[in-house]
């Protein structure tokens, strides 16, 4: 523990998408595995006050806080990898920067002087770095800046950290600086321009590298990062090499292997001791080496982007290593699933995970896939929009409400079952009007969902509008389908269930926001043990048939 918070900000040059946030992330996980209390925010350049109301193919999914902070994807990195919450602090975008300090002027609080980018853009910048800092909660917050040094939304961005690296004086505050190294086949060779422009760039800035993260294909020589060191100002040592992994969780290891750590804790005058990743290392292990497979259907709208569900995704691979299976993740377009071509498409699968999403587009084969695994015995889980569309299915096909429906997909249903929350009714603003956040859940014994959670009180993330509409929630339960977990002050159903399938369970929230490393998050272990389950009872009535 230190006495003053260290600050490292990580820069990315050149190309976005060189995986700041997993290298930001590692580092922290070394960090952290060797007892210093460190989080990480990022600071997004765009003029979206938060991306919650940006479509997935744009920015990938929306990840949601336990406060109910609607924020980058990367904040998920930061969960999965340190099992540490994050908050609204974490995330601070442009758009929010500006209407922060747009208020102040018009409550009068910069005494009329004319509001410039600087002092009062950076110094607004300055105080939400600081903020997580001087909660006296950490000793060292990373600090990943977004996009690419140069761009001109970033410049104010690199110009706090200038400011920053000189308030909190030497020791206090280091950069990072990410950087592609590409190699030309043509040529044989790795190139170091691509670097030492952005490193470049960066001084332009006023801004020095303190150490160089190179991202790369082919092993760096030693010969090249000589000559990086030396072009770029910096130690030897403090070249780091981020070669290629065959999955992110590879990565702190790496980092590891490099010595970025003891670089990192040498510059900040902190002590470095061997990081214990035991844990880490036997989840690792578990990952890799699978005694089974099994395949999972991923229904949504936004599946040629992984990283529109990149929350499922991940919570999957955590439960695949607890149950030491290697979950195969098949996503399938719910605009093209029709019920001609439903059996071929599902038939095969072990589980059907219906994805949550907005809109009425490709819901017709969300209710489909739901109608074809309900029928046909298949492990299922919904998620948001995905046990919505099980209800309306369950309405439709069981009940015998032919109309039923959401009035997001139909205003003037006959049959709303599911419906506006009464809360949103005279919203007009879509940003950060939604439920969201943590919220209470009580569980009713005999369940799924109570064998699941071994308790029944939980709290799980939200972000919707629609509900449940509890006028139809005794015909539907007398038809069959439970009501298993309500809100406890709202009464608003939050896990639905048929106790007559194998393993079938609807959730109103987001179970995939709280999956990490350390604990897998026990919806999706519970669903995954139920497709091995299904695929080794097919096998076997499969075995007995022939």
């Amino acid at each position: 523990m230190t006495t003053t918070t260290k600050y490292i900000f990580v820069t990315g040059g050149v190309t976005s998408s060189l995986g700041k946030g997993i290298i930001a992330a590692s580092l922290a996980k070394l960090l952290q595995a060797q007892g210093y209390r460190t989080t990480i925010q990022k600071l997004d350049p765009y003029i979206n006050v938060d991306p919650g109301t940006m479509n997935p193919y744009e920015h990938g999914e929306c990840y949601v806080t336990d406060d109910g902070a609607e924020t980058d994807l990367d904040l998920g990195h930061y969960e999965r990898f340190l099992n540490v919450t994050t908050s609204q602090s974490n995330n601070v975008t442009t758009g929010r920067i500006y209407q922060s300090v747009i208020e102040k002027e018009r409550r009068g609080e910069f005494l009329g002087k004319t509001v410039q980018v600087i002092p009062h853009i950076t110094d607004e910048i300055k105080e939400r770095v600081q903020i997580l800092g001087k909660s006296g909660e950490f000793d060292i917050v990373i600090t990943e800046i977004g996009g690419t040094v140069g761009d001109i939304e970033s410049l104010p961005y690199v110009e706090a950290v200038r400011q920053l690296k000189w308030d909190l004086g030497e020791h206090n505050a280091i950069v990072i600086h990410l950087t592609l190294v590409p190699y030309l086949s043509a040529a044989g060779e790795l190139k170091t321009k691509p670097t030492q422009h952005s490193v470049k760039t960066l001084m332009e800035s006023g801004v020095m590298a303190d150490i160089l993260v190179c991202r790369t294909e082919h092993e760096l020589p030693l010969d090249l990062r000589r000559k990086l060191a030396l072009f770029c100002n910096v130690r030897e040592e403090a070249v780091i090499q981020s070669i290629d992994a065959s999955t992110i969780y590879d990565v702190p290891n790496l980092m590891l292997e490099q010595g970025l750590d003891k670089v990192v804790l040498k510059k900040l005058d902190l002590q470095s001791d061997a990081p214990d990743l035991t844990q880490w290392n036997q989840f690792l292990k578990r990952h890799k080496n699978p005694k089974s497979e099994v395949t999972i259907g991923l229904i949504g709208k936004y599946v040629e982007l992984q990283d529109s569900y990149k929350s499922i995704l991940e919570a999957f691979i955590h439960a695949g290593a607890e149950n030491e299976v290697k979950v195969t993740v098949e996503p399938i377009h719910s605009e093209h699933l029709t019920v001609e071509n439903a059996a071929k498409a599902l038939a095969h699968l072990d589980g059907v995970l219906v994805a949550p999403g907005f809109g009425e587009r490709g819901v017709d084969g969300k209710i489909e896939a739901v109608k074809y695994v309900r029928e046909n015995n298949i492990p299922f889980l919904g998620i948001c929009l995905g046990m919505q569309m099980a209800v309306i299915e369950y309405a439709r096909n069981v009940l015998g409400l032919k109309n039923a429906n959401s009035t997001e997909m139909n205003e003037h249903t006959s049959d709303p079952v599911i419906d506006l929350m009464e809360s949103q009714k005279n919203i007009t603003d879509k940003g950060g009007t939604m439920r969201l956040g943590a919220w209470a859940c009580q569980i009713e014994d005999g369940s799924i969902a109570k064998e699941v959670y071994q308790t029944n009180a939980i709290m799980e993330r939200h972000r919707h509008r629609y509900e449940f509409n509890n006028a139809y929630k005794q015909q539907i339960e007398d038809a069959g389908m439970k009501a298993t977990g309500l809100n406890p002050e709202t009464g608003l159903v939050e896990i639905v269930e048929i106790p007559s399938h194998s393993w079938f369970v609807g959730v109103q929230y987001h179970p995939e926001y709280k999956s990490t490393v350390a604990n897998p998050h026990p919806l999706f272990v519970s669903f995954v043990k139920a497709a091995v389950d299904h695929k080794n009872e097919s096998n076997r009535v499969s075995m007995a048939q022939n």
